[in-house]
């Protein structure tokens, strides 16, 4: 995919990994659409970096349908989406004072999970209903944000495990059934980034993840994640899969 002049949607846009993303698109042509749940925050992200903001709850169905509408008003069908919004969600399963606040899982899992859903097949139903463009007929691209944490097992970590594994498993099961319509899917699924959730993580924890990394040994840049979204919307051949973007890092269990 050329994202020169395409239509592309970044969930959480307003800070960090959906930022970076959304910068690189501009500056490669796209016209974005940044989504976020704080509207001032959004709208002026998207000022600085000359892209439409759009206020949203990637949790409240009403607000992900009226967004995507918006979205399309401004710039038409969005060939092109990046979930980046997501929430931190350190809690034990079971902890000192007995078993996890569900209440608390559930909030991990309806915004890293179902709200990721919700703006993939919402908006990949927009795009099947497009017109195929490109010598393969491709008609979009989904790329979802997972994590390292998917597949190592961080103590302390299960219910933001549990959300961003399920983006795993999921990322072949709907490129095979966008497949028919040419709409590639994929994930990336970095390790510790310089975002604002990377605040949360205890000093102790960057360490160890730094001083384990193969080369570099830092954390990772928004811009390292952007610079991949470009490289997967340019290979039509990558789709249906999870790429870790984390330096070769392997979490310790604690």
């Amino acid at each position: 995919m050329d994202v020169n002049g395409q239509a592309a949607l970044v969930t959480g846009g307003a800070s960090g990994l959906g930022l970076a993303t959304a910068r690189a698109l501009v500056c490669a042509g796209a016209r974005v659409t940044l989504l976020d749940r704080d509207a001032a925050l959004v709208n002026a992200a998207a000022d600085q970096i000359g892209a439409f903001g759009v206020s949203c709850d990637v949790t409240d169905e009403a607000a992900v349908v009226a967004a995507l509408e918006r979205a399309e008003a401004a710039h038409g069908v969005a060939r092109l989406l990046v979930n980046c919004a997501g929430i931190p969600g350190g809690m034990r399963l079971v902890g000192r004072d007995g078993p996890v606040d569900m209440a608390r899982f559930a909030q991990v899992i309806n915004v890293n999970l179902i709200g990721t859903v919700s703006l993939m097949t919402k908006a990949a139903a927009r795009m099947m209903a497009a017109e195929p463009q490109g010598p393969d007929d491709e008609r979009g691209l989904i790329i979802n944000t997972a994590s390292i944490t998917a597949y190592e097992g961080q103590i302390g970590q299960g219910a933001y495990v549990a959300s961003k594994g399920a983006i795993v498993a999921l990322t072949l099961q709907a490129a095979r059934e966008f497949a028919s319509k040419g709409v590639r899917v994929m994930a990336i699924a970095p390790g510790l980034f310089q975002t604002p959730m990377a605040q949360d993580v205890p000093p102790e924890v960057i360490d160890a993840i730094v001083s384990d990394a193969i080369f570099p040994r830092r954390f990772g840049n928004p811009e390292d994640f952007a610079d991949l979204v470009l490289s997967i919307c340019r290979n039509p051949m990558l789709n249906g899969e999870v790429i870790r973007l984390d330096a070769g890092v392997r979490l310790r269990a604690r």
